[in-house]
């Protein structure tokens, strides 16, 4: 199996995580009057992974997409997430966003992508594979590496930095987790 060889990856990616970011980052969230979230396919699925922590933790978020989710206005941030950072719904939420003047957090791993310099605020998730064979970031994701395919380090590495950024907000912010359970879905 090749859990350990993933692990330790993961790791070395989580640890090259700016911790100015993180702390920024974690500021941001509690500062914002609404959060909003959107990212496509798996890292979607991470987006709202983190959108339904915050919720437990009491914080408004919104995910771009639902039926229920309102109108952005002026400082909002929304809290766009992509490996790449040219994923095209991310791209066109995010400059949705700036147009209602709201603000844009990027969580990418490509700080020249159209996403970054979008953003007003960036966290760089340095997970890009640049096989030997392969200069693009985007041809080097699709054919996978060796052992994890299809963005799974950035993926799986994003989930844990926004876990980790829910651990410590329950820290600032006192939270217990039988205050989080109360809130958890129960239908």
């Amino acid at each position: 199996m090749h859990y350990k060889e993933i692990l330790k990856r993961i790791k070395e990616i989580t640890d090259r995580i700016s911790e100015k970011e993180s702390v920024e980052f974690i500021n941001l969230i509690k500062t914002s009057p609404r959060v909003y979230v959107v990212g496509a396919g798996r890292s979607g699925l991470v987006a709202k992974a983190f959108a339904m922590r915050l919720v437990h933790l009491g914080i408004k978020v919104f995910v771009v997409g639902e039926t229920v989710t309102p109108a952005l206005r002026e400082g909002d941030i929304l809290l766009a997430v992509s490996g790449s950072g040219r994923t095209a719904v991310v791209v066109e939420a995010a400059k949705a966003a700036k147009a209602a003047r709201g603000k844009v957090a990027a969580v990418t791993s490509d700080a020249q992508s159209p996403l970054a310099k979008l953003a007003d605020f960036i966290v760089i998730i340095p997970s890009r594979i640049r096989p030997k064979e392969h200069v693009h970031y985007e041809v080097g994701e699709l054919l996978g590496s060796s052992l994890t395919p299809l963005g799974t380090l950035f993926e799986v590495s994003t989930l844990i930095f926004f876990e980790s950024c829910v651990a410590e907000l329950m820290r600032q912010l006192g939270v217990k987790e039988e205050e989080m359970k109360k809130i958890h879905a129960n239908i």
